[in-house]
């Protein structure tokens, strides 16, 4: 991961404020603990804390194009950087290898359009400075799924700034937002008054787009084997993280099918790095880390089960919301072992993960998906969930690991490959009770795409939720410690302290009153989700079933007819 910080028309001498810009951009420098670099013009301040994956050597920014007319602050990672490259070699002159540089040119030619070029996650900001300070303008961006994350506020001189973290923003802004995922906003947009506008709009996101559409299980497996491909562009140590479900076991082996060659050159000579590693973390009960072993040695790779233990978990929940920047319980709950564990792989020598998040959203994976009334509200659901991921698992697996130097790239939530299984009739997503032959388990389309490569427990192992998986008695000990200290008048009274999103729970007022001490700006808290929910069900799927609106705990053991009731 990397950071960027952005300041657009400085209301003052834009000298006077570099010092502003760099305590600011140091507030994100775990993203980016490789090396830091800032650019002055007269119409604009960037900050950039850098994590080199790719182009090690020469690619810092900001980055300048070619023709010293356009500023670039990138946190991304652009997977046809290559193929752009080729097309773009006769209209421009590099300055760099940097995957992000391709952007500069793809402006040039395109202006705002250039986001439909990209395939990869990035977050980005550029400045345009023309030909003289009239022409001036600027763009800012986000990739589809908001796999990266972003923000924007203004102050109180009401200049517009951006950041990768919120934490950037909060004691200078008087207001801070979520930049949304598939947007991009530019200065023409500010000038009518409209706020990001919408760029990434795919046809899969309507029912009658999809439905009757076969889903081969060919066709799911190649385009995800070619997006884990993708994925493993890198000059440094990269591994897998592995929990023994069946998400981050099929990436961990196809990413073991490719690890031996360099996939910057079509896997044409040997990796610079010879064995892939996998990482797993849990209690010391932990069923996910008996999966995980089993998995590996499957698999192939070299092996790191890490444990924890309850009290560590819970003395390291104040550090993991302040990165995380968030109050949810389930995003809490699963951040914490998983920013333990990114604090041990970093230590190993490890830059990169690869992270299985985004196929229970895409394929219907978590157990309330069993109470779908039909095909269409699964198919409205997968869609919600996508819509809203950026709120929850991706902003986990990337500020856990951003928080300790480590990028997660999440193979399942690649432009493409997302295009290919949201197109599927999603009646052939659906679980389906029955007697043995007619019975269908969750996601068992993806199952079936890679029961070749995976040994039979793995494969229909059913879906357990990764805070769950690392042991039961963590839910459960983060409830018991929640309720020492939050008191039951302090509960009656939690509506009056916290009017917006008020927590329901005694955990949830914990986490609440945890966050409110490091943000404690009205608009951080309107950047967090609320609402009720059932193993990570949206609020909106709780009409499904009458036993999902009896309860609200976002554990997969809610859904307790549903959970192990198919076996693993």
């Amino acid at each position: 991961m990397c950071s960027i910080f952005a300041l657009l028309y400085p209301a003052r001498d834009t000298l006077s404020m570099r010092p502003l810009a760099l305590r600011q951009s140091r507030r994100q420098r775990h993203r980016g603990p490789d090396w830091n670099g800032i650019v002055i013009w007269d119409d604009v301040i960037m900050a950039h804390e850098r994590l080199a994956i790719v182009d090690v050597e020469h690619g810092a920014q900001p980055l300048l194009s070619d023709n010293e007319q356009q500023l670039l602050a990138v946190n991304g990672e652009i997977y046809n950087h290559q193929a752009l490259r080729q097309q773009l070699d006769k209209q421009y002159q590099w300055r760099t290898s940097s995957d992000c540089e391709v952007i500069l040119p793809l402006y040039q030619q395109h202006g705002p359009e250039l986001v439909r070029q990209l395939s990869g996650m990035y977050a980005f900001v550029l400045f345009d400075r023309g030909q003289d300070q009239n022409q001036s303008h600027w763009l800012a961006a986000r990739d589809p799924i908001g796999i990266i994350p972003l923000y924007y506020g203004r102050d109180a001189d009401g200049q517009l700034l951006f950041a990768s973290e919120m934490k950037a923003l909060t004691d200078v802004c008087t207001s801070v937002s979520v930049f949304p995922p598939g947007h991009v906003w530019h200065q023409d947009h500010v000038a009518q008054g409209l706020p990001p506008q919408p760029w990434y709009q795919p046809a899969w996101r309507e029912y009658a787009q999809v439905t009757a559409h076969p889903g081969a299980v060919g066709t799911v497996r190649q385009a995800l084997e070619q997006s884990v491909t993708r994925h493993l562009m890198s000059d440094v140590p990269y591994g897998v993280l592995l929990s023994g479900g069946l998400d981050s076991s099929i990436i961990a082996a196809l990413a073991m099918r490719h690890a031996a060659k360099r996939i910057e050159d079509n896997e044409a000579s040997e990796a610079w790095w010879p064995r892939l590693h996998s990482f797993a973390i849990g209690l010391h009960d932990s069923p996910d880390l008996a999966a995980a072993e089993l998995a590996a040695k499957h698999i192939g790779t070299v092996h790191h089960s890490f444990t924890y233990t309850v009290q560590e978990g819970i003395d390291a929940i104040d550090e993991v919301i302040y990165h995380l920047e968030t109050y949810d319980v389930t995003t809490i709950r699963a951040a914490t072992p998983m920013f333990l564990m990114a604090r041990k792989i970093r230590a190993m020598g490890i830059k990169m993960v690869l992270s299985g998040e985004g196929a229970d959203e895409i394929f219907g994976g978590y157990l309330y998906f069993h109470k779908a009334p039909d095909a269409e509200q699964f198919h409205i659901e997968t869609v919600r969930k996508l819509d809203r991921l950026h709120l929850y698992d991706c902003l986990r697996a990337n500020k856990a690991m951003a928080a300790w130097g480590v990028e997660a790239r999440v193979p399942f939530l690649d432009r493409e490959f997302i295009d290919v299984a949201m197109g599927i009739d999603p009646a052939l997503k659906m679980a389906r009770p029955g007697p043995h032959g007619n019975a269908r388990i969750e996601k068992q389309l993806l199952r079936a795409a890679f029961q070749d490569l995976l040994p039979d427990e793995i494969v229909w192992r059913q879906k357990e939720q990764f805070s769950d998986g690392v042991g039961y008695g963590w839910i459960d000990a983060l409830k018991s410690h929640a309720s020492k200290l939050v008191s039951e008048q302090q509960m009656l009274t939690a509506r009056e302290r916290f009017p917006y999103h008020p927590p329901e729970s005694r955990e949830a007022y914990y986490y609440r009153d945890v966050f409110q001490r490091h943000f404690p700006l009205r608009a951080a808290a309107e950047t967090v989700p609320s609402g009720p929910s059932v193993a990570c069900s949206t609020a909106e799927a709780l009409a499904w079933d009458e036993s999902l609106q009896q309860t609200n705990d976002p554990s997969g053991r809610a859904v307790a007819d549903v959970h192990h009731a198919a076996g693993n």
